[in-house]
């Protein structure tokens, strides 16, 4: 049975994705709070998902895979409309521990949130 993920139903869109930097977008509408405005659980989300991607990739180069133990953020400003995008940059790509800096910006550049996401390598073996 193929389950529809989270991030799909966000909206969010992978624009490029490497191990040291990965960038994805999300569409403001649909994603909002009762207020009208960017929810911050949906900027979490885009963040922890750009940058699992990016240790998952990192992770793969290992044998490994990788698994979300932290997350992070301070949201900066509001967002209404339109899209924002998010930027996973690596701080630290180990065998164990995978960590990156992320930021979320809107569609005129500014700074909507920043995160820093940690996550865990874990062996493909199950135990």
């Amino acid at each position: 049975m193929s389950e529809t993920l989270l991030r799909d139903r966000l909206g969010i869109e992978v624009l490029s994705a490497a191990p040291s930097r990965a960038a994805a977008r999300m569409p403001v509408s649909g994603n909002r709070q009762p207020r009208g405005l960017l929810a911050g659980g949906a900027s979490c989300m885009l963040a922890e998902s750009i940058a699992s991607l990016a240790a998952n990739l990192h992770a793969a180069e290992l044998g490994a895979t990788a698994v979300g133990l932290e997350l992070n953020a301070t949201h900066h400003r509001s967002v209404r409309h339109g899209s924002v995008t998010a930027v996973a940059t690596a701080i630290r790509l180990g065998r164990r521990v995978a960590s990156y800096h992320v930021v979320i910006t809107d569609d005129a550049g500014e700074q909507v949130c920043t995160a820093r996401v940690t996550c865990l390598i874990i062996d493909e073996t199950p135990r």
